[in-house]
C-alpha cells in the first residue's frame, strides 16, 4: 500500500512509563558493561605502557568500574537477597566485595563486566513488547477514505484520520488495501484475505451485505463498507489490547542458572562461615568465596546458549528468546494452530462424489474449463486436481460469476454451474436425490444443464510431516498432551485432528479465547504453542515456548520466542532437540564446575588453598566448563528423529 502507517489509538495506549523503565534498564546495564570493559582496557594499557612509573596509579580505572558499575549491581543483588531471591548472580556480587577487600580490583572489574553484560544481553532478548505492538499497528492504515455525505456528488471522497470515523460512515476500500475498520459491504464485489485474523485458510468473497473485519486485505475489487464500529472498538483494536495484556501478564520463567544458584549460594556461604568459625581466620572465609565464585554458571551457561542459538540459525531457526531453549525440554503440552501450521493453508480436492451414469474425469474436465476464469478460493483446488489427472481444459464461453450464485459457463455445448448445496436446493435442480449428505470441510455442487451431477469435497490438506511430528512427541519429547486450538470450523478441525492423531480439539476460537486456553494449560504444565497468524500472537506470548512457523506475519514473528523460517515442522523438532542437548551440556558444565568448586571450597576450609591459589584453580575450572559449553555450537549427527 502507498498509505503511510502509524499506530492507531489503541496502540498509543501503551504505558509510556513502563516503556521508559524497560528502556532505561537496558541502557543502564549496557552502559555499565561498556564502562567496565573500557576501564579494564585502560588498566591493561597503564600496565603495558608502564604508565605507573609516571606516578599514575594503575588501579584508578578499576576503582571507577567498581564504584560506578559495581555499587549499583551489588545493591540490586542484595536487595534481591532480602526478598529471598538467591540467584547465581548473588555470589558474583559477594565476590565483588571480596575482591575489593582482598585488593583484587581487576577480578572485581571482570565480575562487574560479566554480570552487567549478561544482564544487558538477556534484557534485550526478552523485552520485545514494543516491537510486537509496533509490528501489529503497522498493518493497519492510519487514514481511511470516507465518502462524503454533505455533497450532492456521492462519489466525493475525503481522506481522514482513522480516529475520525464514526459508525455509519461509508468507507471506500481500494484494491489491495487493508480494511481500516469493521463494517458491512454496501457496494462492490471483491475477495478478502482474513487469514491473519480469523485463522481461516481461504480468501472470502465479499459482496453487498457481507461483513468486513478490520485488518483484512482486499483483493482486486473496490468495496464500499458501512462502519459498524469505531476504530477503537474494531476487531483489530481488540486483538492489540489482548496483545498488550498478554505481554504485561506473561509468566516470567526462572532461569536455569538461578535455579542452580538458589542452592549453591547458601551452601557456599555456609561453608565459608564454618571455615571462618573453626579456624578463627577471616582469610579462610575469603578463600572459600574466591573459589566459590560461580563462573561456570556465569560463563558456561551463556556460552552454551549462544552456541545453541548459532546452531539454530544455521538450521533456519531464529531463537529470539534464549529462555525458550532452556524451557523446551520441560514442555509437556503441545498446542497447535491449524491453518498454516499443521496444514499448508490451501484447500485440496479430496473427494468427488459423482451421480450415476456420469464419468468423474469428464465432469472434472468440464468444471476445470470454467474454473480457469474464477477467483473463488476453491477454484485453484479444482484446477490442481484436473492437472494431476492430466485432464484437458476445453474452450468456454459466457462465463459469469454472480456474487452468491456461483459460477456458470458453457463448455462443449453444455451449461456448467458450480454452486453451493443451499443454492442448488433453492433452485430445485433435478437429480438432487443423488446428492450425498453434508460432510466435514468445504464442498461445491456441480450442475450439468440444470441437473445435479457431482459434489466436490475439499479440505485444507495436512502437511506431509504433521502426522509424523505429532506421533513422535510423546515417546521422544515426553509430551503428554497435544491439542489443536483453531479459529476454523469444527468439522474441518476435527477432520485434521483425525488425520494427524490429535485427540483434543477446540475450534472456532477467537484470539482472546486462545489466550485464555493457553494460560489455563500453562498453569497445569509447561506449554509449547505453534502457530503462524496474527490471531496466534497473544496465545503464543502466553505459552512457555512460542514458535512461529514461516514468515507469513511479522507480528507473529515478533511475538514468538522462536521463528522457523523453512516452514517445516521438522525444524520445530530440530529446535526441541537442540534445546534438550543444550540443557545437557549446560548441566554438565555448571554442575561439573560447581562440583569441582565444592571440592576446592573444602580444600580452602582446611587451609590447603589460599586466595591466590584458589583463584588459579577456579580459572582452570572455568576453562574446562567453557570448553565443554562450546560443544553446543557443534552440529550433532542427528538433529531430528521423526519417522
Amino acid at each position: 500500500m502507498s498509505e503511510s502507517r502509524s499506530e492507531v489509538t489503541t496502540g498509543e495506549k501503551i504505558t509510556s512509563i513502563g516503556q521508559f523503565t524497560q528502556a532505561w534498564s537496558r541502557w543502564r546495564t549496557t552502559l555499565i558493561a561498556i564502562l567496565a570493559l573500557l576501564c579494564i582496557l585502560a588498566y591493561l594499557a597503564i600496565q603495558y605502557f608502564q604508565l605507573a612509573n609516571w606516578g599514575l596509579n594503575p588501579n584508578w580505572p578499576l576503582w571507577v568500574a567498581l564504584l560506578v558499575g559495581g555499587v549499583p549491581l551489588v545493591s540490586e543483588l542484595f536487595l534481591g537477597a532480602l526478598k529471598f531471591k538467591f540467584g547465581a548472580d548473588l555470589l558474583g556480587g559477594i565476590s565483588i566485595i571480596v575482591s575489593i577487600l582482598l585488593g583484587e580490583y581487576l577480578a572485581g572489574a571482570i565480575i562487574v563486566l560479566m554480570l552487567s553484560g549478561g544482564e544487558a544481553l538477556e534484557s534485550y532478548a526478552l523485552s520485545n513488547a514494543s516491537s510486537v505492538l509496533s509490528a501489529l499497528a503497522k498493518r493497519l492504515p492510519s487514514v481511511a477514505h470516507r465518502r462524503r455525505t454533505d455533497k450532492h456528488d456521492s462519489t466525493d471522497i475525503e481522506t481522514v484520520p482513522l480516529a475520525e470515523l464514526r459508525v455509519g460512515d461509508a468507507v471506500v476500500v481500494y484494491p489491495h488495501d487493508v480494511a481500516p475498520i469493521d463494517g458491512l459491504v454496501i457496494e462492490g464485489h471483491s475477495v478478502m484475505d482474513e487469514s491473519y485474523l480469523t485463522g481461516e485458510p481461504f480468501k472470502i468473497t465479499k459482496t453487498k451485505g457481507s461483513s468486513v473485519i478490520s485488518g483484512a486485505v482486499n483483493g482486486d475489487g473496490v468495496l464500499v463498507i458501512e462502519a459498524t464500529h469505531v476504530a477503537s472498538d474494531s476487531r483489530y483494536a481488540r486483538i492489540m489490547e489482548v496483545m498488550q495484556e498478554s505481554q504485561q501478564t506473561r509468566p516470567q520463567m526462572r532461569r536455569l542458572g538461578d535455579q542452580l544458584g538458589a542452592w549453591f549460594t547458601p551452601i557456599a556461604l555456609l561453608v565459608a562461615s564454618i571455615a571462618w568459625a573453626l579456624s578463627n581466620d577471616p582469610s579462610r572465609f575469603l578463600s572459600v568465596l574466591v573459589v566459590a565464585t560461580p563462573c561456570p554458571l556465569l560463563l558456561a551457561i551463556p556460552i552454551a546458549i549462544l552456541g545453541s542459538i548459532s546452531l539454530c540459525a544455521s538450521r533456519s531457526i531464529i531463537v529470539k528468546n534464549p529462555v525458550a531453549l532452556e524451557q523446551v525440554p520441560s514442555v509437556r503440552t503441545a498446542i497447535f494452530d491449524k491453518t498454516g501450521t499443521l496444514t499448508y493453508g490451501e484447500p485440496t480436492l479430496t473427494k468427488q462424489v459423482v451421480a450415476p451414469n456420469y464419468q468423474a474425469t469428464r465432469i472434472l474436465s468440464l468444471v476445470a474449463s470454467i474454473e480457469r476464469y474464477s477467483k473463488h478460493p476453491l477454484a485453484n483446488a479444482i484446477l490442481k486436481a484436473a492437472d494431476l489427472e492430466h485432464l484437458p481444459t476445453l474452450p468456454a464461453n459466457s462465463v459469469s460469476e454472480e456474487p452468491g450464485k456461483g459460477l456458470t459457463g458453457f463448455v462443449d455445448g453444455h451449461c456448467i454451474t458450480v454452486t453451493s448445496r443451499k443454492k442448488a436446493l433453492e433452485n430445485q435442480a433435478s437429480g438432487l436425490s443423488n446428492m450425498p449428505e453434508t460432510s466435514s470441510g468445504l464442498e461445491c455442487v456441480i450442475l450439468l444443464d440444470g441437473t445435479y451431477v457431482a459434489t466436490y469435497q475439499m479440505h485444507d490438506a495436512p502437511r506431509a510431516d504433521s502426522k509424523a511430528f505429532v506421533n513422535h512427541l510423546a515417546g521422544n519429547h515426553r509430551i503428554t498432551k497435544t491439542m489443536i486450538v483453531s479459529g476454523d470450523r469444527e468439522s474441518e478441525v476435527q477432520y485434521l485432528a483425525e488425520q494427524v492423531g490429535i485427540g483434543t480439539v477446540l475450534s472456532q476460537q477467537s484470539p482472546e479465547q486462545k489466550l485464555q486456553i493457553v494460560r489455563t494449560e500453562t498453569k497445569l504444565a509447561k506449554t509449547l504453542y505453534v502457530g503462524d497468524g496474527i490471531n496466534d500472537a497473544p496465545a503464543m506470548m502466553a505459552a512457555s515456548v512460542g514458535v512461529a512457523i514461516g514468515q507469513g506475519s511479522d507480528v507473529t514473528a515478533q511475538a514468538a520466542d522462536v521463528v522457523v523460517m523453512d516452514n517445516k515442522l521438522a525444524k520445530v523438532d530440530e529446535f526441541m532437540h537442540i534445546g534438550r542437548r543444550m540443557r545437557t551440556i549446560v548441566l554438565q558444565s555448571a554442575l561439573g564446575g560447581m562440583a569441582l568448586s565444592i571440592l576446592a571450597m573444602l580444600a580452602a576450609c582446611f587451609g590447603l588453598l589460599n586466595p591466590v591459589s584458589g583463584a588459579i584453580f577456579q580459572e582452570v575450572v572455568d576453562v574446562l566448563a567453557v570448553l565443554n559449553a562450546l560443544r553446543a555450537a557443534w552440529p550433532p549427527k542427528l538433529l531430528s528423529d521423526m519417522h
